[in-house]
């Protein structure tokens, strides 16, 4: 048996089931899920491609899956983008529900921080990446097409581009880390509805 949801104007967006349970609208939800799912793949070929480089992928897997590769991790980081964006429009638009219970002080500072961290880091990320390669002189590839560059070539800003791309990329792995670590603990510990919030298939 299914929960009746109601909306109510004055909640932008928000869902309240009858069981008062509230829950980010569904768009966001599986926005949330979707780019957390992007974002494990891109870092997982990220450092393989950090930790072999071309020459070294070439030698194991051949030209044809090591230019797939770099192909299709442009590919998925302009996606990432383009979903990161849409995000942050609905999140604008539609807000973030109430906490079924009141969190401490310090846990909404904490939130919050956490939160605009990572807005901040899952679009700069994309950005450094689409600049780098630019500015090295490759190909910012999107499937089959190759979209505008924006920057001339510069072979020092490229480098530079790069290590801030990987940075980012090793200060997002710490935050999921951080991220998940709080989601289980209120999950698992406090039982305070957190999770709910965000799940797609949440309980009510």
């Amino acid at each position: 048996m299914t929960s009746k949801i109601t909306h109510d104007p004055m909640l932008h967006g928000r869902s309240m089931d009858e069981n008062g349970t509230f829950r980010y609208a569904l768009a966001q939800r599986a926005l949330h899920w979707l780019i957390a799912l992007l974002v494990l793949g891109l870092l997982g070929a990220g450092m393989l491609l950090g930790y072999l480089g071309f020459d070294e992928l070439k030698a194991r897997f051949g030209i044809e899956t090591t230019n797939a590769i770099y192909a299709y991790h442009k590919t998925f980081g302009v996606i990432l983008l383009g979903l990161m964006v849409l995000r942050l429009i609905l999140r604008l638009s539609l807000g973030a529900p109430p906490y079924r219970e009141a969190l401490q002080p310090y846990q909404r500072v904490l939130s919050r921080i956490v939160h605009g961290l990572f807005y901040v880091l899952l679009l700069a990320m994309p950005v450094l990446g689409w600049m780098a390669t630019a500015a090295g002189g490759y190909p910012v590839q999107f499937f089959d097409m190759n979209l505008p560059g924006f920057i001339g070539k510069d072979e020092d800003l490229s480098s530079t581009l790069f290590e801030l791309h990987g940075l980012v990329a090793w200060l997002l792995i710490g935050l999921i880390l951080l991220h998940v670590g709080a989601a289980l603990t209120h999950w698992l510990v406090w039982k305070d509805g957190v999770m709910e919030r965000m799940g797609l298939f949440a309980k009510r």
